[in-house]
């Protein structure tokens, strides 16, 4: 489970630590990094900050990752860089 302190203190680690150095930071939280433009556009993400997109998802189907705006079933969080002209 994903709590929002914890999706703070991720956003708060940010852009200092990439997907590697947020597993050793926050472990049992799983992550994972793209771009802006690798996420549905439908989507709104969990947190924003001036250089990311903080979306969640669960693995609770045990089979694919699924985004998921559901602090209780989330499992990892989606560290979506912004583009350049974003930021």
């Amino acid at each position: 489970m994903i709590t929002r302190e914890i999706l703070q203190a991720v956003a708060a680690a940010l852009p200092e630590k990439n997907a590697t150095a947020l597993r050793q930071a926050f472990p049992g939280v799983m992550f994972t990094e793209c771009g802006e433009d690798d996420v549905p556009a439908r989507l709104k993400p969990a947190l924003e900050t001036p250089g990311h997109f903080l979306f969640l998802f669960t693995n609770a189907n045990g089979h694919c990752l699924e985004f998921t705006s559901d602090f209780d079933a989330a499992t990892g969080i989606v560290v979506a860089a912004r583009a350049e002209n974003d930021a």
